[in-house]
């Protein structure tokens, strides 16, 4: 099957596209493929929808390179047991579950939606065990769906990261964002290989460069940017303690234009979290963003190896940007943001405030037709 993979790829079989380009985004590797269940996000006020795939839980998956029988059994799982459950679930909620209080009550109690995801998770699972225990399932399907979502602590992550959907990502090799009120355009430089706190038996040396969607959580202004809602993280990753938390998130603070009072932090003397991430002040000010990350190892199939706060190569795109604004002739009550155009033009609350779960795709990666339209997702 392997061997089959890698002759259908270097035939020019498979056809590889960003998951950005189909308003979807995926953790690490962001392996999605027409046969996975999605998770979508939606705008409830404007209609507009993102997509993730389903958190694939603990120990060797395949965001992580992994591959073999064991990733394809759990998988196949995923599609036939846990999606039609939630989905069943989800479908007895009229009107979905409001993701923006959900992470309103996650970011009070330490999560900040990147590397921390436990309370967040723990909420999810208690909002959807009532209707799970209503279905007319197969008893030991809905035992398995509650044991897998007991000990997935990062199953809140996917979600998360479809309701920050934007665009800032890496792929192992570039780091790439879109600025919003530039159209469909990638800018980019190399990516950096992050310095973190390697599990035992592992070092920097086996690092791979940064990859993956998550960091569409510090486009919006939680992640790296929220630290002090979550300093037990800042251990995990490697950078101190409290007053690293607390110093980290006061120096993003300067390179965002606004705060969400809709994600206020106790830690933080009820402030909000930041929101709206500025070129022009990452150009002005030098700070470069910072991301909380999973750390791969470099030899495909050997999986995760460490957490690591990482910052990328902002100043090769600072030189480009500093030429283009000054092109441009920006003025100051222009925003340029690296936010979704429609929240840069809409109050927060209002953004990404529901999410269900849709079914198997009817179609390959590229959900685009020949007209450029996204193709419907349906339920399973």
């Amino acid at each position: 099957m392997k061997a089959q993979a890698l002759a259908m790829l270097d035939q020019g079989e498979v056809n590889f596209i960003p998951c950005h380009h189909v308003n979807a985004v995926g953790p690490m590797g962001g392996i999605t493929s027409a046969s996975m269940p999605m998770l979508v996000v939606e705008n409830v006020t404007d209609g507009n929808r993102a997509y993730c795939n389903l958190n694939e839980g603990i120990g060797k998956v395949m965001r992580f390179g992994a591959y073999g029988e064991d990733i394809l059994t759990r998988h196949r799982w995923m599609r036939d047991v846990l999606m039609p459950v939630l989905s069943a679930a989800l479908g007895r909620m009229e009107r979905g579950i409001d993701l923006t209080a959900m992470m309103a009550q996650g970011i009070t109690m330490g999560d900040e939606f990147h590397q921390r995801n436990i309370a967040s998770s723990a909420l999810l699972m208690r909002a959807l065990a009532p209707q799970i225990a209503r279905l007319d399932h197969d008893k030991q399907h809905i035992a398995e769906v509650m044991d897998f979502l007991n000990v997935t602590d990062q199953f809140f992550l996917n979600l998360a990261m479809a309701y920050c959907k934007a665009a800032m990502t890496r792929n192992g090799n570039m780091f790439g964002i879109r600025v919003s009120g530039l159209g469909e355009r990638w800018f980019t430089a190399p990516v950096n290989t992050p310095q973190g706190l390697f599990f035992t038996g592992f070092s920097q040396e086996q690092a791979n460069p940064d990859m993956g969607d998550s960091a569409i959580t510090e486009t919006f202004g939680i992640g790296g940017a929220a630290m002090i809602a979550a300093p037990g993280v800042t251990r995990f990753v490697g950078a101190g303690g409290m007053e690293a938390a607390r110093a980290v998130s006061e120096e993003m603070a300067e390179i965002f234009l606004e705060r969400n009072m809709q994600l206020q932090i106790p830690s933080w003397d009820f402030q909000g979290a930041c929101l709206g991430l500025d070129i022009r002040r990452v150009v002005e000010t030098g700070i470069t963003p910072l991301i909380n990350t999973g750390i791969a190892h470099k030899e495909a199939g050997s999986g995760r190896l460490a957490q690591a706060l990482c910052g990328h190569r902002w100043r090769a795109l600072n030189r480009r940007w500093k030429h283009w604004l000054k092109a441009w002739g920006l003025v100051e009550d222009r925003a340029m943001t690296i936010i979704h155009p429609l929240l840069a033009s809409r109050s927060a609350p209002n953004y990404c405030q529901s999410w269900r779960l849709a079914g198997v795709w009817r179609r390959a990666i590229n959900l685009m037709t020949e007209s450029g339209e996204l193709l419907t997702l349906h339920r399973g």
